[in-house]
């Protein structure tokens, strides 16, 4: 079957939270659909959605950063929040047709640079990334502590 891709529309909410869920385990389904409504609902946010047939089989969320992003020099930067595509859909160019919606959203907000990040153990997330044409601009540590 072919698959279609697609901005998500306020409905689509529940199943996109499904898929997310696997990805962002510390998160119920409940709340990743709460959090999915408002971004579909807000025009700095995008989220994309692929489908087999009537069955969801991934998504990507983008949105825009007005704040400074790491190795850019501009404002807007277009930004991939998240990306998920189920395992046997993997290896097929589908994550990267779906970052490509997500660019083709930056463009038309203005943004002449789109960015993203990965865990620094994230290997597979690292290599989709520069595979996709990302290139590296920095790695860092972050730190907190209780007051």
């Amino acid at each position: 079957m072919k698959m279609q891709y697609r901005e998500a529309v306020l409905t689509d909410a529940k199943d996109i939270a499904e898929l997310a869920a696997k990805m962002w385990t510390s998160h119920t389904v409940k709340e990743l659909a709460e959090g999915f409504a408002a971004a579909i609902n807000d025009p700095g946010c995008a989220v994309f959605l692929m489908n087999d047939g009537d069955k969801a089989v991934g998504f990507a969320q983008c949105g825009l950063r007005h704040d400074y992003v790491e190795g850019t020099t501009g404002s807007p930067v277009g930004y991939l929040e998240g990306i998920f595509v189920e395992e046997p859909y993997r290896k097929r160019g589908c994550a990267k047709q779906l970052l490509a919606c997500c660019e083709q959203w930056a463009k038309e907000k203005t943004c002449v640079e789109f960015a993203s990040d990965c865990e620094l153990d994230n290997e597979i997330s690292r290599q989709f990334h520069l595979g996709a044409g990302f290139r590296e601009a920095n790695r860092i540590i972050c730190f907190v502590k209780k007051l």
